[in-house]
Protein backbone atom coordinates (compact mmCIF):
# COMPACT_ATOMS: atom_id res chain seq x y z
CA UNK A 1 0.00 0.00 0.00
CA UNK A 2 0.99 3.66 -1.26
CA UNK A 3 -0.33 6.94 -0.94
CA UNK A 4 -1.14 8.53 -4.39
CA UNK A 5 2.46 10.11 -4.59
CA UNK A 6 3.71 6.46 -4.59
CA UNK A 7 5.32 7.08 -0.95
CA UNK A 8 5.04 4.46 1.70
CA UNK A 9 2.69 4.48 4.06
CA UNK A 10 3.20 4.76 7.71
CA UNK A 11 0.90 2.86 10.12
CA UNK A 12 0.58 0.94 13.48
CA UNK A 13 2.45 -2.53 12.95
CA UNK A 14 0.33 -5.90 13.15
CA UNK A 15 0.66 -9.02 14.20
CA UNK A 16 1.01 -9.91 10.65
CA UNK A 17 4.33 -8.04 10.27
CA UNK A 18 6.04 -9.61 13.07
CA UNK A 19 8.26 -11.81 10.33
CA UNK A 20 8.83 -8.82 8.40
CA UNK A 21 9.79 -6.51 11.18
CA UNK A 22 12.26 -9.06 12.38
CA UNK A 23 13.51 -9.60 9.36
CA UNK A 24 13.64 -5.68 8.15
CA UNK A 25 14.98 -4.81 11.20
CA UNK A 26 18.06 -7.60 11.37
CA UNK A 27 19.14 -6.67 7.57
CA UNK A 28 19.46 -2.83 8.65
CA UNK A 29 21.41 -3.47 11.86
CA UNK A 30 23.49 -6.10 10.65
CA UNK A 31 25.47 -3.50 8.85
CA UNK A 32 26.94 -2.11 11.80
CA UNK A 33 28.35 -5.57 12.73
CA UNK A 34 31.74 -5.29 11.51
CA UNK A 35 31.92 -1.58 13.24
CA UNK A 36 31.36 -3.10 15.87
CA UNK A 37 33.75 -3.87 19.07
CA UNK A 38 34.24 -7.00 18.69
CA UNK A 39 31.91 -9.99 20.40
CA UNK A 40 29.17 -6.86 20.60
CA UNK A 41 26.93 -7.98 17.88
CA UNK A 42 26.12 -11.16 19.28
CA UNK A 43 24.90 -9.33 22.09
CA UNK A 44 23.12 -6.61 20.33
CA UNK A 45 21.32 -8.92 17.99
CA UNK A 46 20.13 -11.01 20.89
CA UNK A 47 18.84 -7.67 22.39
CA UNK A 48 17.12 -6.28 18.97
CA UNK A 49 15.58 -9.98 18.77
CA UNK A 50 14.18 -10.01 22.40
CA UNK A 51 13.05 -6.52 22.04
CA UNK A 52 10.95 -7.18 18.81
CA UNK A 53 9.54 -10.85 20.54
CA UNK A 54 7.67 -8.61 23.07
CA UNK A 55 7.97 -4.81 22.27
CA UNK A 56 5.27 -3.25 25.05
CA UNK A 57 4.77 -1.28 25.91
CA UNK A 58 6.12 0.61 22.86
CA UNK A 59 3.98 1.41 19.67
CA UNK A 60 5.49 -0.40 16.90
CA UNK A 61 5.22 1.48 13.09
CA UNK A 62 5.88 0.00 9.85
CA UNK A 63 6.25 1.74 6.62
CA UNK A 64 4.81 -0.19 4.15
CA UNK A 65 5.25 -0.17 0.46
CA UNK A 66 3.66 -2.25 -2.22
CA UNK A 67 2.24 -4.78 0.65
CA UNK A 68 5.99 -5.26 1.96
CA UNK A 69 7.43 -3.77 4.92
CA UNK A 70 9.96 -1.55 4.47
CA UNK A 71 10.55 0.19 7.62
CA UNK A 72 9.82 0.14 11.32
CA UNK A 73 10.45 1.79 14.36
CA UNK A 74 9.17 1.65 17.83
CA UNK A 75 8.13 4.83 19.91
CA UNK A 76 7.91 3.83 23.67
CA UNK A 77 5.75 6.05 26.14
CA UNK A 78 7.77 7.74 28.98
CA UNK A 79 8.26 6.09 31.74
CA UNK A 80 10.28 5.73 35.37
CA UNK A 81 11.14 2.96 37.37
CA UNK A 82 14.49 1.21 38.70
CA UNK A 83 15.54 -0.78 35.98
CA UNK A 84 15.16 2.31 33.11
CA UNK A 85 13.56 5.58 33.35
CA UNK A 86 12.88 7.07 30.08
CA UNK A 87 11.95 10.96 31.07
CA UNK A 88 10.26 11.47 27.59
CA UNK A 89 9.25 9.13 25.13
CA UNK A 90 11.99 7.36 23.18
CA UNK A 91 12.06 6.19 19.67
CA UNK A 92 14.21 3.20 19.25
CA UNK A 93 15.12 0.40 16.67
CA UNK A 94 14.35 2.39 13.20
CA UNK A 95 15.33 0.24 10.71
CA UNK A 96 14.44 0.60 6.78
CA UNK A 97 15.18 -2.35 4.77
CA UNK A 98 18.92 -1.52 3.01
CA UNK A 99 17.42 -2.19 -0.56
CA UNK A 100 14.74 0.97 0.29
CA UNK A 101 17.23 3.06 1.78
CA UNK A 102 17.59 6.87 0.51
CA UNK A 103 13.97 7.18 -0.28
CA UNK A 104 13.07 8.90 3.03
CA UNK A 105 11.41 5.74 4.58
CA UNK A 106 13.49 6.60 7.72
CA UNK A 107 12.39 10.63 8.31
CA UNK A 108 8.83 9.67 7.30
CA UNK A 109 8.90 7.05 10.71
CA UNK A 110 10.59 10.00 12.22
CA UNK A 111 7.99 12.64 11.52
CA UNK A 112 5.29 10.19 12.57
CA UNK A 113 6.58 9.70 15.86
CA UNK A 114 7.09 13.49 16.28
CA UNK A 115 3.96 14.03 15.40
CA UNK A 116 2.67 11.50 17.64
CA UNK A 117 4.49 12.49 20.32
CA UNK A 118 3.54 16.17 19.92
CA UNK A 119 -0.20 15.17 19.95
CA UNK A 120 0.45 13.47 23.09
CA UNK A 121 1.28 16.97 24.39
CA UNK A 122 4.78 15.79 25.64
CA UNK A 123 7.48 18.55 26.00
CA UNK A 124 10.37 16.31 24.48
CA UNK A 125 11.30 13.28 22.13
CA UNK A 126 14.03 11.70 22.80
CA UNK A 127 16.38 8.43 21.65
CA UNK A 128 19.68 7.16 21.91
CA UNK A 129 22.30 5.93 19.04
CA UNK A 130 25.90 5.35 18.28
CA UNK A 131 28.90 6.94 16.49
CA UNK A 132 28.86 3.59 14.36
CA UNK A 133 25.48 5.06 13.00
CA UNK A 134 26.32 8.54 11.31
CA UNK A 135 23.83 8.02 8.82
CA UNK A 136 20.93 7.45 11.32
CA UNK A 137 22.65 10.71 13.36
CA UNK A 138 22.85 13.14 10.61
CA UNK A 139 19.20 12.34 10.20
CA UNK A 140 18.29 13.08 13.53
CA UNK A 141 20.42 16.33 13.63
CA UNK A 142 18.73 17.73 10.64
CA UNK A 143 15.39 16.91 12.16
CA UNK A 144 16.06 19.02 15.60
CA UNK A 145 17.80 16.65 17.61
CA UNK A 146 20.45 17.21 19.43
CA UNK A 147 23.04 15.43 21.80
CA UNK A 148 22.02 15.69 25.50
CA UNK A 149 24.95 14.27 27.73
CA UNK A 150 22.52 13.74 29.91
CA UNK A 151 20.73 10.63 28.52
CA UNK A 152 24.29 8.88 27.86
CA UNK A 153 24.62 5.77 28.50
CA UNK A 154 27.70 3.22 29.36
CA UNK A 155 27.00 -0.37 29.26
CA UNK A 156 30.49 -1.22 29.47
CA UNK A 157 33.77 0.30 29.56
CA UNK A 158 34.83 2.30 26.24
CA UNK A 159 31.04 1.89 25.29
CA UNK A 160 28.88 5.09 25.01
CA UNK A 161 25.46 5.41 23.46
CA UNK A 162 24.75 8.91 22.63
CA UNK A 163 21.14 10.47 24.20
CA UNK A 164 19.18 12.86 22.17
CA UNK A 165 16.14 15.01 22.81
CA UNK A 166 13.78 16.84 20.41
CA UNK A 167 12.25 19.59 22.35
CA UNK A 168 8.62 19.89 21.45
CA UNK A 169 7.23 22.94 23.16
Amino acid sequence: MSDVRGAPVIRDATAGDRAAIHDVTLAAYEEYAERMRPGLWPVYRRNIVETLADPAPALQLVAEDGGAVVGTVLLYPAASGKAYARPWPEVRLLAVAPAARGRGIGAALMRECIARTRASGVAALSLHTTDVMRVAMAMYERMGFVHAPELDLTPAPGIVIKGYRLDLA
